[in-house]
């Protein structure tokens, strides 16, 4: 004789689940409806288009979309290099590869906050250690502002995020490898494959759901990148490290256009989310003969 077992929603399982249900709805739905609701709201209330057809003619929108994804593309590959060769370089290593990792995650535990807040210290062209350094070594810094230039202020705020979240890459990509199975490296070594060959032919397609969720993870939090742009440059000079997200808070809570900011959200979300497929397509292994 089977024994019927209680449905989960009975009466008996309700309880437990309603206050999960209840901070979904507090924390993401509900706002989620109301970031809608006064995205399509006019200055009298009434229902309206005006705030997304704006977009199409705002050139600091355009000019902090371009910013974004400059620094989204240049500040990934350069993380994505360097831990590839950090985790290839700590995995080869004999001994002493848990110190190595130990130490190389100490950047990522540090809030990114207090991070900026180090770097615009260091950047400071009077009295920062990195100008102090380069005059030690009889270099003219006069020329040097990091943060405070046109055209080296981007450059900085790429340094910063690439120096605090390659640690990121590294640790994903170090656990790619070392979840490898050791026998199709053996069996390409037996075969007489060189080390590039076992990297391009084995390692990398082993490795490629690793790389993609890294890739999609770090892109999606550069897109939205704030706190170390607004410590260390708050947009500036002028608008030459405008982000998006920047933007949007300059908008919501320094001129208090609630409605065009939820409008530039969404299209953000959309761009993120579009952004992220095309690099899953690019990343997503080719099978010959397959459409």
């Amino acid at each position: 004789m089977t024994q019927r077992r209680p449905h989960l929603l009975g009466a008996s399982g309700l309880p437990w689940i309603l206050p999960a249900v209840a901070v979904l709805l507090a924390l993401s739905i509900y706002p989620l409806i109301y970031a809608v609701k006064v995205s399509l709201t006019g200055p009298g209330g009434a229902f309206t288009f005006a705030n997304f057809a704006r977009l199409a003619g705002d050139r600091v929108f355009a000019a902090a979309g371009v910013q974004t994804l400059v620094l989204t593309i240049a500040a990934l590959i350069i993380e994505f290099t360097l831990g590839l060769a950090l985790a290839l370089l700590i995995d080869s290593l004999a001994r002493a590869k848990s110190f190595f990792r130990a130490g190389l995650l100490i950047p990522m535990l540090l809030p990114p906050v207090v991070a900026a807040v180090a770097w615009r210290l260091i950047f400071n062209p009077q009295f920062g250690v990195l100008n102090g350094t380069l005059r030690e070594l009889g270099l003219n810094t006069a020329s040097l502002l990091w943060t405070g230039g046109d055209r080296s202020a981007l450059a900085s705020v790429i340094l910063v995020d690439v120096w605090e979240w390659t640690p990121f890459l590294f640790l994903l990509l170090s656990a790619g490898l070392q979840a490898i199975p050791p026998e199709p490296v053996e069996a390409a070594r037996i075969d007489g494959a060189g080390a590039w060959q076992i990297f391009r032919d084995v390692t990398l397609p082993l490795l490629r759901p690793v790389i993609l969720l890294a890739l999609l993870l770090r892109a999606m939090d550069l897109v939205r990148i704030f706190d170390q742009i607004f410590i260390l440059t708050q947009g500036g000079p002028g608008t030459a490290t405008e982000t998006v997200s920047l933007y949007i808070y300059r908008t919501a809570f320094r001129f208090s256009n609630f409605g065009y900011a939820a409008a530039m959200s969404f299209v953000l979300l959309a761009a993120t989310m579009v952004f992220a497929r095309g690099l899953a397509q690019i990343m997503r292994p080719r099978t010959a003969g397959v459409r």
